[in-house]
Formats: C-alpha cells, structure tokens, sequence
C-alpha cells in the first residue's frame, strides 16, 4: 500500500494553488501559456482517454474480469483528463537531491501536528482507546500516522482521483502497471459503495481521506468503525482509526513491543555492511553486539533489529536499531525517514498527555 513517490499517499499532499490577481494582463498572458502548453502536449494528453485503444483493451479486461459492462466503464473514462500536474508531480528529480533527516523530521515535528494531534486525541479518544484495545497498536501511532498524513484530515488532497488515475494508467510508463491496477480498484470501489468513480478526490497518487488509502487498500484493509453499513473517509475519521490499526496489526503489529531505540556504534563498526542487510529486521542482538552495535546506554538490542541510519548533511549521523513494529510502519510507507517521523511524533504524542494526566492530578 504504499510508494515513496507514495503508495498510498503523500505527507502534506499538494494541492492545487488558487487563482491570484485576475486582471485582465495577467488573465491574457495566462491564456498564452496555457495555449502555449496544450500546443507541447502530445496528442495522446489532449484526447479523451475513452478514445485510447489501450484505454478501450484496459475496459475489455475490467468487463472480462469482473463483469462490468463496457459502456459504463467508456463513459467514466470519457470524463477522465490528462493532469500534467500529476505527471510533475510524481517524477523524481532530474538531480537526486541529498537526502537530510532534520530537514524532514522538521516538516512533521512541529507545534501544529502536536497541538493538532492532542486535540484530535481529545476528541476521538473513545474510539482510539477501542480501535487500541481490539488491534493492539497504540492510540499514539494511529494519531500520529493521520498526523503525517493529512493534517487530521485538513489536507486529503483535492485532485480528482478518476483523473489523476488515469494519468498514471496510461501516461507515466514507469509505474503503469501499478496504477492500472488501482484504477480498476477504483472501478471495483464505486460499483460496491454505490458512486460515481468520478466523485472521489485525494492526493496526486490516488490516495484517499483521512488515511491516504489507495483505492485497492480500501477494498483490502478498510474497517467500517462505526458501523453504520458503509466506510467513509471523507466525513469523519472513526473508520480512518480503526481502519490504520487494522492495517497495522495485518502487516504484523506487535502489541506491546518496542517500535525503535537509539543505537550506539562501537570505533570501527561497519555500519554500511549492517545497513545494507536491509530494512526488515534480521539482525540478531547477538550479532549486533559483536559487529559493535547496542542500544544508545549499552545494553544489547531487545529483539531482532534493523540498523537504520538518519543522515543529515553537516551533522553527525543518528543510527536506531529498527525493530518490528518500525518494519510494519515502513509497510504504510516504505522509507525510514516516514517511519521514524511517525515514530517519533507519536513518542511526542504519548508524552505530552502523560505530562497533562500529571498536571491535571495535581491541581
């Protein structure tokens, strides 16, 4: 469920800006430009998707395979449009950028997602203390996981996901293959929540509401929380939270257990050679400690471990020892960066309602 360009979504998903000064200047040079850029697009961009032929053998398929009828899936698809601000979007850069831990870390540790994250903890704290009793993943990670994400839901993302879908279907070779398959879950989506597969909106990546979901996770992972007959990720977050604990505890959340520690590298340890032995964690405690490797205050690892490493140009680096539950948040999104950023809020999260359980007894 997940791709870095992402999976299933995007932290802080962009969105498209509004229109600014609209004087008639500025409105005749933007009708050049635009003109200008539907004349560089290729022919294929311009045309209704509909008209495609590999579009019509994608519609062939889905009526095949899951008994669609094909004039329904040629019309939805008649609608969808090329979103060149997709394509921007998703292209890795040019120049591979250096990667910098404090910089990121910085865009998810702030004062918003924390003052956010309490409050939304405050409000939905029967429903986290239950989605936490029945999957066993922690009210904080779940909180902080739709922290990351979408704000609380204050930023789903506002492109069509029909639209946006496509695009990445037909237009973007690279990851064609996983985007035809989550159109055709979107298809399967709206035919079994009853809308129009035009209605949905999310990230640039087809990911939707609170969670970020893509449309083959919904299908896969989604939980009706409230129990109302129906799952929606738009409205209010109770499916959203039980629907991430549920993801969680399928990829292997351990209740309990530790998500990640600080390590400690002895002089001379290689750190290279445990990294590159890969984000699931195999590192035995024993082995770690005779590569030189322990826990920030020297005792060995508590379990089998991952060696992770958060590089920041100009300062030194931080190395943790990665333990299961920080692989099963690496399943939302594959990048450690991701995962220790969920981490770490929610580790901020937890404390911060300690400290006011604490306040509050003593006044």
């Amino acid at each position: 469920m997940t791709l870095r360009t992402p999976l299933h979504a995007s932290p802080a998903t962009p969105t498209r800006t509004a229109p600014g000064d609209t004087t008639t200047p500025l409105r005749r040079l933007a009708s050049v430009l635009v003109s200008s850029l539907l004349l560089s697009l290729p022919v294929s961009a311009l045309a209704s998707y509909a008209d495609r032929p590999e579009t019509q053998a994608f519609i062939m398929e889905l009526a095949e395979r899951h008994a669609f009828d094909p004039a329904e899936l040629d019309r939805a698809l008649s609608q969808a449009r090329h979103d060149p601000d997709v394509i921007r979007l998703i292209t890795p850069p040019a120049r591979k950028g250096v990667r910098s831990w404090q910089n990121y870390r910085s865009r998810f540790l702030d004062s918003t997602r924390i003052n956010g994250g309490m409050a939304f903890w405050r409000e939905h704290a029967a429903t986290l203390e239950r989605a936490s009793r029945e999957f066993g993943v922690p009210a904080e990670i779940i909180v902080s996981i739709i922290g990351v994400e979408t704000i609380y839901g204050r930023n789903t993302g506002n492109f069509e996901t029909l639209s946006a879908l496509a695009t990445l279907a037909f237009d973007y070779p690279p990851r064609a293959e996983l985007f035809r398959r989550e159109l055709e879950a979107l298809f399967l989506l709206a035919r079994e929540q009853g809308r129009d597969p035009a209605s949905y909106s999310g990230s640039f990546a087809g990911a939707l509401g609170y969670p970020q979901f893509l449309p083959s996770s919904i299908r896969a992972y989604a939980v009706d929380f409230d129990r109302d007959g129906r799952i929606d990720f738009d409205a209010d977050p109770i499916d959203a939270i039980g629907s991430i604990a549920y993801y969680l505890r399928a990829h292997g959340w351990q209740t309990d257990a530790p998500v990640a520690e600080r390590a400690r590298l002895a002089p001379g340890t290689d750190g290279d050679a445990l990294i590159a032995a890969g984000i699931e964690p195999r590192l035995t405690p024993e082995h770690l400690a005779s590569e030189g490797v322990t826990a920030l205050d020297g005792r060995p690892a508590a379990d089998l471990a991952t060696l992770v490493d958060l590089e920041t140009p100009g300062a030194e680096t931080e190395y943790w020892l990665g333990y299961r539950n920080f692989y099963v948040i690496t399943r939302y999104n594959r990048s450690s960066f991701y995962a220790m950023s969920v981490f770490e809020l929610a580790e901020a999260l937890r404390l911060r309602k300690l400290v006011d359980e604490i306040r509050a007894e003593r006044r």
